[in-house]
């Protein structure tokens, strides 16, 4: 395999002669000499055989065939530098890659929040997302082996959880629903006659609603899926206030007016996995990103 003819450094020096204009703002910039310049982008365009480069009054602009060349060097050049800044990361002991683990019913709004402010501290460490089911249990949750952990359960493999939040759940249906058309407030006996849409729950038995002559319940996996079914006009359910917040303020879903408790609440924690290796900076912003956006730290 034959060696490159050019450098990446000389393309660097045209890439940043065009953009401050000139070789005496580019050598500023760079902190070289204009005549180190000069000779970087001379030695580019002998090697090339073209001309890269013309000066109009004061100013370095590209030619035609300088302009097309660079448009290609560009983002080689933004690699390389992205190369080096995780080099210098791997250096310093920051994780090339973590593993989250999320209970489905964790606010997506926070959620999404906590990872963008942790991808802009750490560009170059990728995040495994996996969603679970609501109430998995503790055997479950050890099998999956995360770095961090939001659920209702902390695993055997990680240090006690910190509480989180509690999310409310409330009673909604789409808002032209026939429960809406009821007397309120609405009895167990008037929820009876439709069917309850519900997100999985591991701790609960499935029940068999046919064998006792009453409306069928459906029970989906994630919580955009039960919400879509009410949406529709399915079914009713308890879904989280922070989920439903949106189609409750344009109108598409409405709040039932129950004679019993109106919201429900899960507890969700944090743990963090206990094996020692896993204690570094970068499981740690993650952790605390998450914190912030819960309210719990500043």
């Amino acid at each position: 395999m034959a060696l490159p003819r050019t450098t990446l450094e000389q393309w660097v020096v045209l890439q940043t002669v065009i953009e401050q204009g000139s070789y005496a703002q580019a050598a500023q910039v760079l902190n070289r000499s204009q005549s180190s310049v000069s000779y970087a982008l001379s030695g580019l365009q002998e090697r090339l055989g073209l001309s890269l480069l013309e000066i109009h009054g004061r100013k370095a602009v590209l030619t035609e065939q300088g302009r097309a060349l660079l448009v290609q060097a560009s983002p080689l050049i933004t690699a390389f530098l992205q190369l080096e800044h995780r080099a210098a990361g791997l250096k310093d002991g920051v994780r090339t890659e973590l593993s989250l683990v999320v209970d489905s019913v964790f606010p997506k709004n926070r959620l999404f929040r906590a990872l963008k402010a942790f991808q802009q501290q750490f560009p170059d460490t990728r995040v495994h997302l996996t969603e679970i089911l609501r109430g998995e249990s503790i055997a479950q949750l050890n099998e999956r082996s995360a770095d961090l952990y939001i659920t209702t359960l902390a695993p055997e493999n990680a240090i006690h959880g910190r509480f989180l939040l509690d999310v409310d759940f409330v009673p909604v249906a789409k808002s032209d629903h026939a429960l809406l058309q009821l007397p309120v407030p609405l009895t167990a006996q008037d929820l009876a006659r439709f069917p309850l849409i519900s997100v999985a729950d591991r701790h609960l038995p499935r029940t068999d609603n046919h064998s006792s002559g009453t409306i069928a319940n459906w029970t989906f996996t994630t919580v955009g899926a039960a919400m879509e079914a009410i949406a529709v006009g399915v079914g009713y359910g308890w879904l989280p206030l922070e989920t439903v917040q949106s189609a409750l303020d344009n109108g598409q879903l409405s709040r039932l007016a129950l004679s019993a408790r109106t919201v429900r609440q899960t507890a969700l924690y944090m743990a963090l996995d206990n094996e020692s290796e896993r204690f570094d900076q970068t499981v740690s912003a993650l952790a605390k990103s998450i914190l912030t956006e819960c309210g719990l730290l500043p």
